[in-house]
């Protein structure tokens, strides 16, 4: 089993910035994606943005040049830096990592954590 933790979730104010984390441990060979999707009430998780094994990085748009997604191998660690933070930008974030295990890619996603950003 793989688990996924996520830490650095909260409140702060618009234009503020947040930094959460990833870190997944368990019985893993190799990490391919990881990346970080929203969910606000009543409406599908989406994805905020996604990096490769190999570094190459996707974005949604709405988050385009405010947000940086980053990932530290050696530590199955993904990151999510958030600048210039709008309210919409509040949801439950959830980190995802597909994850090669006994020759076949399983996807596992952590628990959530609460952002709020408030006007």
């Amino acid at each position: 089993q793989v688990q996924l933790v996520e830490s650095g979730g909260g409140l702060v104010q618009a234009g503020g910035s947040l930094r959460l984390s990833c870190a997944a441990s368990g019985s893993i060979f190799s990490i391919n994606d990881m990346g970080w999707y929203r969910q606000v009430p009543g409406k599908q998780r989406e994805l905020v943005a996604l990096v490769t094994k190999s570094g190459s990085t996707n974005y949604a748009d709405s988050v385009k040049g405010r947000v940086t997604i980053s990932r530290d191998n050696a530590k199955n660690t993904v990151y999510l830096q958030m600048n210039s933070l709008k309210p919409d930008d509040t949801g439950v974030y959830y980190c995802k990592a597909l994850v090669s295990q006994y020759g076949t890619t399983f996807q596992y996603w952590g628990q959530g954590t609460q952002v709020t950003v408030s006007s």
